[in-house]
């Protein structure tokens, strides 16, 4: 605990400061995991060219927005909701389980907890090292897992790496945040540690 502390106060890309004008991305929480959540379309990327409303079971062709998450396979494939979690399943995620992305199109951000204001080079980051922790086929489209999702509008991608309590949905979140320049924790593995930061809804 006092090293999650430490870790979501100490800031990485510390001379960042959030411009007058950019993209506004924004960040969900539930109160244990996050989600950022970024348009459809801006600064000249579109995420239909990676992945795309059609994947999952009735997402609307015209979704404006979508979030992306990250989290170990098991905690996301079996447990729909936190009543259905099982000792197993949260050894396997503390221990070190696959990485699985989560991506769920949106009618609007309205119900994250955060944003901020990129500029166009910060934004294009962000967006490339999400796309970049997709695991692709041998067409170079992103793998997705054959799963319902949890709802209309939401599908699941194979990813790299691992899920464990050190590397969790949350630092996950932060790493992308580091990668786009912005101001963020050096290790936040709680929603807490992580959103404070930045400006509420």
């Amino acid at each position: 605990m006092l090293a999650a502390l430490a870790g979501s106060l100490v800031p990485v890309n510390r001379g960042w400061t959030e411009p007058e004008a950019g993209i506004t991305v924004y960040l969900a929480d539930n109160g244990i995991h996050s989600d950022i959540v970024m348009p459809v379309r801006a600064g000249g990327l579109d995420w239909t060219d990676v992945v795309a409303p059609h994947e999952t079971r009735g997402a609307p062709r015209d979704a404006p927005w979508v979030a992306f998450g990250s989290g170990e396979e098991k905690v996301y494939l079996e447990t729909p909701t936190w009543w259905e979690i099982r000792p197993a399943t949260i050894w396997a995620a503390l221990t070190g389980g696959k990485r699985v992305i989560h991506a769920e199109w949106v009618p609007s951000p309205d119900y994250a907890v955060r944003q901020l204001r990129l500029r166009p080079e910060e934004y294009r980051r962000l967006w490339a090292a999400i796309r970049a922790d997709l695991a692709l086929d041998p067409n170079g489209k992103p793998v997705r897992i054959d799963h319902p999702g949890y709802g209309c509008c939401d599908a699941f991608y194979r990813s790299g790496g691992r899920f464990s309590a050190l590397s969790t949905c949350n630092t996950w979140t932060a790493d992308k945040l580091r990668i786009a320049g912005v101001k963020t924790a050096l290790w936040p593995p709680f929603t807490g540690g992580l959103l404070w930061r930045y400006r509420p809804t």
